[in-house]
């Protein structure tokens, strides 16, 4: 099932998050074991969950999480060990994770389970028969735990298959409050605002827009969130399924307004080709260091962008604010995306690892860590260490069954989700050359033809 979040109901709840007096960056809690009203760990100590006893038993795992995502990962796998008696590794896995994970298996060694983060991949991963069908157990946490659609989502002709862990609300856009503040600059509703403001944070001598265009991902994510609320989400999804073409005048309508931003490479940190060297999480920590001259006074993309202001000085709420993607069409668009679990073998191990991992138990333990947003409806919301993130994850619950995924996850992988390849190279093209708005449709086009095709 291929989906977005629905714009109206999520965006109310966004909204409120851009104005709310946030306090504490996810990713240092555990110093008292409370913060910001959160539960102390430890709190709610009644398990869950059922495992079995794996005792001398060893699980791998691979996913491509790096730094601290990875360490709050190994919290949530440390905590399985115990309960079960089992060893977990975690197998620093490389995108394009079905590439990765296709010389693992045929080299004999696939990990017991892997965390993969794109729709189409996991179709792929079932295609290719690697993918071994969630047991009843986990079944049974995911329909205790999770909405309907996040099930869809981990199935394969109606076979479950993928245990979405963690989500993200790719919809946000974090600016250094400083700058904004010495630009008499204010958080904007609309994209014409969005532009105004960014001129007004430019003529203070600060530029005004960090893009990490080295990673791809993130201009297919500039791309999305314009179509959705643009285009709206019929259009949406018929682009996501290939049934309208990317020769369609939507989306050129789409690219015509993203070049309104990248056609101005004074407005972008180190123009377009400082953009094009300039990877996530540099575009990150570029925006909240350098005191009030930062490179960059905003930076577009998803919650997880807490882990990474963790690396910097800068304190949520008070030197980094939210506010939601500005409204093109009528609404704000809100685009979620997430990574699921998926057993690559047969055993007792790999299916105890999917139930934990549906688990509001294993939730909560990277809730409290920060940089993180389970689609379990079932996670206490004072499991959040700030109230931006309570607030997105509420905002992703009261969606329900009208979430819908990031179009680029959805796509077959050599088209969305390849570095160097498909959209996500033609989109960096496109940041170097705006103007060609009918070429890169067609450019567009022809890689998805070919990868649809296949």
């Amino acid at each position: 099932m291929r989906t977005t979040l629905r714009m109206r109901r999520a965006a109310v709840a966004l909204t409120a998050a851009g104005a709310l007096a946030l306090t504490g960056c996810g990713g240092d809690d555990g110093k008292d074991g409370k913060k910001d009203g959160a539960s102390p760990k430890g709190e709610d100590s009644t398990p869950s969950v059922a495992l079995p006893k794996l005792d001398g038993e060893e699980i791998s795992v691979a996913a491509v999480w790096t730094g601290p995502e990875q360490a709050n990962f190994t919290k949530v796998l440390d905590e399985f060990e115990k309960r079960t008696g089992a060893t977990v590794t975690f197998v620093p896995a490389q995108d394009p994770i079905v590439n990765f994970l296709g010389t693992k298996i045929a080299g004999g060694q696939p990990p017991d389970v892997a965390m993969i983060p794109q729709v189409g991949a996991v179709q792929q991963a079932v295609a290719k028969k690697w993918a071994k069908p969630a047991g009843p157990e986990a079944r049974a946490q995911l329909g205790q735990n999770y909405a309907q659609v996040w099930q869809d989502l981990g199935a394969v002709d109606g076979t479950q298959y993928g245990v979405y862990f963690k989500a993200a609300n790719k919809s946000l856009i974090w600016y250094n409050a400083q700058a904004f503040e010495n630009a008499g600059a204010s958080e904007p509703k609309t994209w014409k605002d969005f532009l105004n403001t960014a001129e007004t944070v430019s003529a203070s001598g600060v530029t005004p827009v960090s893009v990490g265009g080295a990673d791809g991902w993130t201009l297919t994510d500039w791309f999305e969130n314009i179509y959705l609320s643009q285009a709206g989400p019929e259009k949406y999804d018929q682009l996501a399924k290939h049934e309208i073409k990317w020769t369609d005048p939507s989306v050129g309508d789409a690219l015509t307004t993203l070049a309104e931003l990248f056609g101005k490479p004074e407005l972008i940190a180190g123009g377009a080709d400082g953009a094009l060297q300039t990877e996530f999480p540099a575009s990150v920590t570029q925006t909240f260091t350098g005191g009030d001259t930062p490179k960059g006074a905003m930076v577009f993309e998803g919650d997880f962008v807490s882990v990474n202001i963790a690396q910097t000085k800068a304190e949520i709420g008070k030197d980094a604010k939210v506010f939601p993607f500005p409204a093109v069409g009528a609404e704000s668009p809100v685009v979620t995306g997430g990574d699921a679990a998926v057993a690559l073998k047969d055993g007792k191990g790999a299916q105890a690892l999917l139930t934990w991992l549906a688990s509001t138990d294993a939730a909560r333990i990277w809730a409290e860590a920060g940089g993180f947003i389970s689609p379990n409806k079932a996670l206490d919301p004072a499991a959040y260490p700030n109230e931006v993130q309570r607030t997105m994850a509420k905002a992703l619950i009261a969606a329900g069954d009208d979430v819908r995924f990031d179009m680029s996850d959805q796509a077959p992988q050599s088209f969305g989700g390849t570095p160097g390849k498909g959209e996500w190279k033609i989109l960096q093209d496109f940041l170097k050359n705006p103007g060609d708005i009918a070429g890169t449709q067609e450019e567009l086009e022809s890689a998805a033809a070919e990868a649809y095709a296949g």
